[in-house]
């Protein structure tokens, strides 16, 4: 009879336990609302409570938003089904971005993300989908911009005129950019370290980088080709530029050697690969430029590749202006440059390259042919190659 006793009080301790398991959740983490608009979303609560349960929204910063309610009592005499939805209204104040966390029962939940939510208030929608329409012209247009070049070396069956440095550190550059991307995408495990490093963060990366970033790999990988089947005279890769993709490669190697150790993660690596690559962005149009410099011509370079990316360059820091007004985000600008900083620096370089092509050299070709001097002519030819 005791033991039957016990059993019972067992059974009824676990089915209280069972009965008192709940979750709670925002129905979406991200949101946007425009000035004096407002949008909502749920707090969804799936289980029943068995005590008094109280959750308070915490906002990072006032002003910028309205939130009603903020805050719910939760207990199991007024829930009425085990799914069940509260609505809350967010109405925007004031332009910027904040994050809105939650204390449930006077507990701070700051690892939780399913109850974490991040706020964009922007001054005007039509600014939002300009801002997309620009992005996706930009895409387009750096995606393009690699194939001049290589119709130009098709049409004249040689790569005289194409620096080899700026080619050998542009595929070095994008196959890292590449490898960044493809883990923070598509490798769960790389992305549990994202996750569990920055647990409110959002994943940087989106589908079209990894699109762009292959097809960059695909694009100089056809212009590497070219360079070994039509004629190039004397041209090779410079033993400055060998020294500096050594330098890389040496600091990859021993980045890896540190992940076998495990001493680094596997997404400090691909950090470290994203780090070489911004420093290649810095340094691969100089080769090319010096190259110009010394041939006095631009013959055998495609403008055209130019043209495309400074199109997107500037297209990219406009959306980028256009994002810092909407969400008076001047921050994402000045406060980190780097983005911006290396937007500009590519565009300064193509103007110098258009500077080149259409001013500085714009009379004059270099044609090197094996065997013979140095030839110079006027432009009548210049035209078929701008």
């Amino acid at each position: 009879m005791i033991v039957s006793k016990i059993i019972i009080l067992v059974l009824i301790g676990c089915l209280r336990v069972v009965k008192s398991e709940y979750s709670l959740k925002f129905s979406t983490n991200d949101i946007t609302v425009i000035v004096d608009e407002n949008k909502t979303f749920n707090l969804l609560l799936n289980g029943f409570v068995d005590e008094a349960v109280n959750v308070t929204l915490v906002e990072a910063y006032d002003g910028l938003v309205d939130l009603n309610p903020t805050e719910f009592l939760i207990t199991k005499e007024n829930q009425q089904n085990q799914d069940e939805s509260f609505l809350v209204e967010v109405v925007g104040r004031k332009a910027g971005h904040l994050e809105v966390t939650t204390e449930v029962n006077g507990e701070f939940n700051d690892k939780n993300k399913s109850l974490f939510l991040r706020i964009l208030v922007a001054n005007a929608s039509s600014i939002i989908y300009i801002s997309i329409v620009i992005g996706w012209i930009y895409f387009v247009a750096w995606s393009i911009s690699f194939y001049p070049q290589i119709y130009v070396n098709y049409k004249r069956k040689s790569v005289v005129g194409l620096n080899f440095d700026f080619i050998a550190l542009n595929i070095v550059g994008f196959i890292l950019y590449s490898l960044f991307n493809i883990g923070l995408y598509w490798i769960p495990e790389i992305q549990a370290e994202y996750a569990s490093r920055y647990p409110t963060g959002v994943n940087p990366v989106l589908l079209n980088d990894v699109v762009f970033a292959l097809h960059a790999v695909f694009a100089t990988s056809i212009t590497i080709y070219q360079c070994f089947t039509y004629e190039r005279a004397e041209q090779r890769i410079s033993v400055t530029a060998r020294s500096i993709l050594g330098l890389f490669l040496a600091v990859i190697l021993i980045s890896m050697g540190l992940v076998a150790g495990d001493v680094i993660l596997w997404l400090d690596f691909l950090y470290i690969c994203s780090y070489i690559k911004l420093s290649i962005t810095l340094i691969k149009y100089i080769p090319q430029a010096v190259m110009n410099y010394r041939r006095k011509s631009t013959q055998g370079w495609s403008i055209g590749n130019i043209l495309l990316d400074f199109t997107g360059g500037l297209l990219s820091m406009l959306q980028m202006m256009l994002n810092a007004y909407n969400y008076d985000d001047w921050a994402s600008l000045f406060g980190d440059p780097t983005k911006f900083g290396l937007g500009l620096f590519s565009v300064l370089f193509d103007i110098f390259f258009m500077l080149q092509h259409y001013v500085f050299y714009r009379t004059t070709t270099y044609e090197e042919i094996p065997g013979e001097d140095v030839q110079e002519s006027s432009n009548s030819d210049v035209q078929e190659h701008s």
